[in-house]
C-alpha cells in the first residue's frame, strides 16, 4: 500500500548526526605516531616564501614530527629542498634559518655539501676506503613552488597543489603573493593542546561571535560567505559599515580602503581565510597575508609555525595599517590559545562524550573523516586495548 505524503514525512529517517572525535584521540601517543605517518607525511607542507631566502646560501628549516627538511637557495638562484640529515651518521645539519654562502657543513664530523646537495668534502677521507662522493649527497625532498611559497611532501602521493587548490588559486592573483616579502621572521608558539584541537578551532567559525568579540565587532562571520572544495575551504568576512566601538578596529576600518587602493574594490573590504587539510591556514587581508601550520609536538601538545608577508611599501599609512592589523590579530591568537586550552582540559574529563556538530562545523567534520579514514581506530569511543 502506498503511503500518503504526510505519512512518508513522519516515517522518514532522521538526519544523520555528525559528532566530534572521541576524547582519547586527542592525547594518545599511538595516534600521534600514526597521524605523522598516515596524515602529515603524505601531505603538502609550507617550508617558506621564496623571498624569505633571496640570496645564494640562504636557508630555512622545517620540522614535522621526527622529520626535518631544509630549503636552500643555490648559487644560480634555484631553490632545492633536502632532508636535513647528514649522510654519515644522521646528525641534523642546520637549525632555524641563516646563510651558508658556499657550502653546508655538518657540525658533528665536518662532512661538507655544496648548495646543490652534492657531497663536497669528507675529513680524513682516506679512512673511508672506496667512498664515492657521488653516492652520498643530501637526499632531496619532493617539492613544488606555488603562489610564491615552497611546499614539500615527505611521503605518499598527494594530488598536485594546483589540483588541490582548484578555483581558489585565482583568488590570490590580485594580491601578488609572489612579489611579497616577509614582514618579520617566522614565529613559533608552543601550545599545550593537541594539534587536532588547534586545527579544529581554525576550521570552524561557529565560535567567533562569542570567542572573538573584536572580530565580530567589525567583521561579518566568515561562515556567512563560505565555499569549499575537497580538502580546501574558504570563508570571507566583510568589514561592517558600522564603525567599531574600539579605536584599533575603527581606525583600521577607516584607513584600509584608501591605503589598499591598488586592489579591486571588493578585496579592500574583506578578510579571507583559507584552510588546506590537514594543518595549513592562510589568511589574506588587504594590507598583508599570513600562513600558519599546526604541527604535533607529542600527544596533547603542538607548535604553531607561521609568518606574515606583504608587498614592499614604505608609506607611513601602510605601516600604520599593518600595525593595527597585527594588534588585532595578536588578540585573536591569544583568544584562540585560551579557548583551545580549555577544550584540551575538558577532554580529559571522564564525563565527556562527543557532542553533535553544527552545520557550521562541516569543515571540521571533513577533517575528522580524513583522520577516521586513515586511522580507523579513531572511530571507537575508547582506545583499543591493543592500541599501544
Amino acid at each position: 500500500m502506498n503511503s500518503s505524503p504526510a505519512v512518508q514525512a513522519d516515517t522518514a529517517a532522521p538526519a544523520r548526526v555528525h559528532r566530534a572525535m572521541p576524547a582519547w584521540t586527542y592525547n594518545h601517543p599511538q595516534m600521534t605516531r600514526l597521524e605523522q605517518e598516515r596524515i602529515l607525511a603524505p601531505s603538502w607542507q609550507i617550508v617558506c616564501h621564496v623571498n624569505s631566502i633571496p640570496n645564494p646560501g640562504d636557508f630555512i628549516t622545517l620540522d614535522v614530527g621526527p622529520e626535518s627538511v631544509v630549503a636552500v637557495r643555490g648559487r644560480q638562484g634555484d631553490i632545492r629542498v633536502f632532508h636535513n640529515v647528514c649522510r654519515h651518521r644522521g646528525a641534523r645539519i642546520l637549525d632555524g634559518c641563516g646563510n651558508r654562502p658556499g657550502s653546508i657543513t655538518c657540525p658533528y664530523h665536518g662532512w661538507t655539501y655544496r648548495l646543490d646537495g652534492a657531497l663536497l668534502g669528507v675529513p680524513v677521507r682516506e679512512s673511508f676506503p672506496g667512498l664515492e662522493r657521488a653516492d652520498y649527497g643530501l637526499r632531496p625532498v619532493r617539492m613544488d613552488v606555488q603562489f610564491g611559497f615552497v611546499f614539500v611532501c615527505l611521503g605518499g602521493d598527494p594530488p598536485p597543489l594546483p589540483q588541490i587548490w582548484g578555483r581558489f588559486a585565482q583568488d590570490f592573483v590580485p594580491y601578488r603573493f609572489e612579489q611579497m616579502v616577509p614582514l618579520g621572521p617566522l614565529y613559533y608558539e608552543q601550545w599545550d593542546v593537541d594539534w587536532k584541537v588547534a586545527m579544529d578551532n581554525y576550521l570552524e567559525s561557529y565560535h567567533v561571535p562569542i570567542g572573538h568579540p573584536g572580530l565580530f565587532r567589525f567583521l561579518t562571520p566568515d561562515y556567512d560567505d563560505q565555499s569549499t572544495l575537497p580538502g580546501v575551504a574558504r570563508g570571507i568576512s566583510w568589514l561592517r559599515e558600522q564603525p567599531s566601538s574600539k579605536w584599533t578596529e575603527r581606525f583600521y576600518q577607516k584607513l584600509v580602503g584608501t591605503v589598499s587602493a591598488d586592489l579591486p574594490e571588493a578585496n579592500r573590504r574583506c578578510w579571507s581565510f583559507y584552510s588546506m587539510l590537514p594543518n595549513l591556514g592562510i589568511d589574506i587581508f588587504p594590507d598583508q597575508m599570513d600562513f600558519f601550520q599546526v604541527l604535533p609536538r607529542g600527544p596533547g601538545k603542538c607548535t604553531i609555525r607561521g609568518g606574515t608577508f606583504g608587498l614592499p611599501d614604505a608609506r607611513r599609512e601602510m605601516r600604520l595599517l599593518r600595525y593595527l592589523n597585527a594588534r588585532i590579530n595578536r588578540q585573536v591568537q591569544r583568544e584562540d590559545e585560551f579557548l583551545c586550552t580549555r577544550v584540551q582540559r575538558g577532554l580529559a574529563s571522564s564525563s565527556y562524550q562527543p557532542g553533535p556538530l553544527s552545520k557550521l562545523e562541516g569543515c571540521m567534520f571533513e577533517f575528522h573523516e580524513l583522520i577516521r579514514q586513515r586511522i580507523p581506530e579513531a572511530r571507537q569511543l575508547s582506545a583499543p586495548a591493543n592500541f599501544a
